[in-house]
């Protein structure tokens, strides 16, 4: 049924508690208590999930402001740590000022101000972890007059967790009102009749589980049994239970004797445990091993570095680079991804995506867990370049102090522990890339050689493993990758075609 219109006379109440009601057909605000009637062209209708709409919450007279929330600083961001903040409460704030230092699941980032303003409260506390992507973490203000009207300011989030808890409260008042029937517990002397040995006979209960509850020294009669007629099978006792309380029995006076420091996990080391535990589970891992004689890149190795400290200008303030094994391994890396491209690829669940250029992710060990900064266009660059490249990367790594841009979007990874003396390994695979290269550390080894007298020769060995992604490469492309990988490595003059 339609009205042209109808004339409403609307009495505030105290539903919900609301300091005050808009009506938007008259732009009017009324407090509680007001009467007003009000011409409308159409019927209103308050329906029960409106009510809530007129909360004082959504009405308080707070000064224009600006609810800061914490962004999402990397694609797998999900929580993230206030390590400190830089600014105080009522301190001015200029665009691009740091506010504070978060802590994400790769490094410790600067969070920078997005607008001019004063602080007026903090609402994530330095050391607040575990904080969902899009909290709120502080509120500026445009006016420094406005910063105590925040004093007392919470979020909504904060507001249901009072509003829960002092709900529950009244719960235990509730409780003794009831409790003046305590004549209830007369009925505690049933427990004799259940050790009474007559009320385990009459239990019925399958001849294993008298024995299983004969062993853990289980009273049957408080089981209670779900197989047929009530009889109690093996399945009913909670032996797991038992046997974790016996188990915290016997080791509480041995761990009164144990020296141990519990340490906290950091959001890093947290989706690094998460992020691989995904890739171990979900990925079909295969590892190819295969040994090359680095003799001559190792010698051409040391008359570059050589050349490169005779061309040092005196007068330069950059210090000499000096090549390393691993800055070759990036670039023959990256040139053996141009010719087998299978294996700079990625799966993407309904089609693979392969790579036109190679970034290759470099892993780099750092107090607070692994990180891996990339090297992009690796192949595009020279070792001079790709050497001034990974120490400034490491450095900014080792810092905190890595940019997402730094460290997102790498196309093949390497891995390299040969300076610890580890011959070869295997690693886990960061996805969604397809393969992960790791190196071990060069060694002597004896070689046959026809044209020396000795019938053989001494050579530097370097053991190297290729771990794929069965799902994008197969065996025998992982393996024709390692060939290729090795003929660049074993004729250092394939660098310069």
């Amino acid at each position: 049924m339609l009205f042209r219109s109808c004339r409403l006379v609307l009495r505030l109440r105290n539903v919900y508690k609301p300091s005050a009601c808009f009506l938007s057909g008259k732009r009017q605000i009324l407090p509680v208590g007001a009467q007003r009637s009000v011409t409308y062209r159409r019927p209103i209708i308050l329906r029960n999930h409106d009510w809530p709409l007129l909360s004082s919450k959504r009405f308080m007279s707070y000064p224009p402001h600006q609810v800061i929330k914490l962004p999402n600083l990397s694609p797998t961001m999900e929580t993230g740590t206030v390590v400190s903040w830089a600014k105080n409460e009522g301190d001015e704030v200029s665009e691009g000022d740091l506010l504070a230092e978060i802590e994400t699941d790769k490094a410790t980032m600067s969070f920078d101000a997005s607008e001019s303003g004063y602080l007026a409260k903090i609402l994530a506390p330095a050391g607040s972890k575990d904080i969902p992507v899009g909290t709120a973490l502080c509120i500026i203000v445009q006016d420094d007059s406005a910063v105590p009207a925040f004093k007392d300011y919470v979020t909504e989030s904060t507001e249901k967790v009072s509003s829960s808890k002092a709900e529950e409260v009244p719960k235990p008042q509730v409780a003794p009102a009831v409790a003046p029937q305590p004549p209830p517990a007369a009925p505690k002397p049933i427990a004799p009749a259940s050790k009474a040995p007559a009320t385990d006979e009459r239990t019925v209960a399958s001849p294993f589980a008298r024995r299983l509850a004969a062993e853990k020294g289980l009273d049957l009669s408080t089981v209670t049994g779900t197989g047929m007629y009530g009889m109690i099978r093996s399945t009913d006792l909670n032996l797991e239970s038992i046997d974790q309380k016996a188990s915290t029995m016997t080791s509480g006076p041995i761990s009164s004797y144990q020296k141990f420091e519990d340490i906290n996990v950091s959001n890093m080391r947290s989706v690094i445990a998460k992020r691989l535990t995904e890739s171990k589970r979900t990925i079909p891992h295969y590892y190819l091993t295969m040994d090359i004689q680095v003799d001559e890149i190792l010698e051409i190795r040391s008359k570059i570095n050589s050349s490169l400290s005779n061309l040092n200008d005196s007068k330069s303030v950059e210090p000499v680079p000096k090549i390393s094994l691993n800055d070759i391994l990036i670039k023959a890396a990256s040139l053996t991804c141009l010719k087998v491209p299978e294996c700079n690829s990625s799966w993407h669940g309904d089609f693979i995506r392969q790579y036109h250029t190679v970034d290759v992710s470099v892993a780099v060990a750092i107090p607070s867990g692994l990180i891996t900064p990339i090297i992009f266009s690796a192949d595009t660059k020279g070792l001079v370049q790709i050497n001034k490249e990974m120490r400034m990367l490491v450095t900014k790594a080792k810092q905190n102090k890595l940019k997402p841009q730094e460290y997102q979007g790498g196309t093949f990874s390497i891995s390299n522990l040969g300076m610890f003396g580890i011959t070869n390994f295997c690693a886990i695979i960061n996805p969604p890339q397809a393969c992960i290269l790791t190196v071990g550390s060069t060694r002597p080894k004896l070689l046959p050689d026809h044209k020396n007298p000795k019938g053989f020769k001494e050579a530097n060995i370097l053991s190297v493993t290729l771990c794929c992604d069965h799902r994008v490469v197969d065996g025998a492309v992982g393996a024709h990758w390692l060939s290729e990988f090795k003929q660049i490595l074993e004729n250092p003059a394939l660098f310069l075609i």
